[in-house]
């Protein structure tokens, strides 16, 4: 299959401490890195990784964390030839702070990501795609947002599949901004802490009515040690998830759901079976250091299938 996707791509730069530090106090690291990152570098990898065609729309500054930034993608065949170069801003990049168990509290420099620019954008580049895959932080605000409104008005005329994923950051900057312009697609997904953010619920179920009563009738939710629910117009499904030790680093394992999710679909599977992969993607996508240090083969994808 083939997959347009549409996202930020940046340098994570990793801090392994013990706990997050309290305002004006400093604490030692036992580990830095710098590694490739972004919820669109990252499912563009993802996808790739899994055997498909992934055209990869972004953009990165004219500076050294740019090669970091387009490692991985370059490295598994992402295709880059709607990738733009920004002359007056810096590549994208987070600091995320990550605690024992994976767990960590991120900041973000938004960089050249913010500024996509839509002038570039033709509606004909869908045409070489089967499904649009889109982070949400492109909708957060700047000349980004309006290259993802047109992407998305482009996907929907050609009635082509579309997964939105929502992120955290993205849901905190635009709120309920994002579901105007995310009506129509084929998959919402998020997190629990997005979906209570998003809808001011206070439970999951409240949270999925409400998301309902706007029209959204096919959800995908990331519920941590739990696993995923899966929300359909037939019902709603919880599947456990898939047992991995050794977690190191849950950075990007969401973009790996949502990539495992969407490879699933598209490959014929039901949502629910689609949903128990992406459990096992996530999983091991956090034995790995940094978002894109695990990426996910279609034989990982076979033991749970199996």
């Amino acid at each position: 299959m083939r997959f347009f996707v549409l996202g930020d791509v940046s340098v994570d730069l990793l801090f392994f401490v013990e706990r997050i530090p309290e305002p004006g106090e400093e604490i030692p690291s036992r580990r830095a890195l710098m590694k490739p990152g972004g919820a669109g570098g990252t499912l563009a990898a993802q996808l790739a990784s899994l055997g498909h065609r992934v055209f990869l729309a972004g953009r990165v500054g004219q500076d050294p964390f740019a090669d970091l930034a387009l490692s991985r993608v370059r490295e598994v065949g992402v295709d880059l030839r709607h990738l733009q170069e920004d002359p007056d801003h810096t590549t994208s990049s987070v600091l995320i702070l990550v605690v024992p168990g994976g767990e960590r509290a991120m900041v973000s420099a938004e960089g050249a990501s913010r500024y996509l620019d839509p002038a570039l954008f033709k509606p004909r580049y869908l045409d070489q795609a089967d499904a649009l895959v889109l982070s949400a932080y492109a909708l957060v605000g700047g000349p980004s947002r309006s290259y993802a409104v047109e992407a998305l008005e482009a996907a929907r005329k050609r009635e082509m599949p579309i997964f939105a994923d929502l992120g955290t950051g993205a849901v905190r900057a635009a709120g309920r901004e994002l579901l105007k312009h995310l009506r129509g697609v084929s998959w919402l997904l998020m997190n629990q802490t997005e979906l209570l953010a998003l809808t001011g619920a206070s439970s999951l179920s409240e949270g999925v009515a409400r998301l309902r009563e706007e029209g959204f009738q096919h959800l995908a939710i990331k519920v941590g040690a739990m696993g995923s629910i899966v929300v359909t117009p037939e019902g709603e499904e919880l599947l456990e998830p898939y047992p991995v030790e050794d977690i190191v680093d849950s950075t990007g394992a969401g973009d790996a759901y949502t990539a495992a999710f969407a490879h699933a679909i598209l490959s014929g599977k039901r949502p629910v079976e689609a949903a128990r992969l992406a459990n096992l993607a996530g999983a091991l996508a956090a034995t790995g250091l940094g978002a894109q240090g695990r990426l996910i083969r279609l034989e990982d994808l076979e033991v749970a299938a199996g």
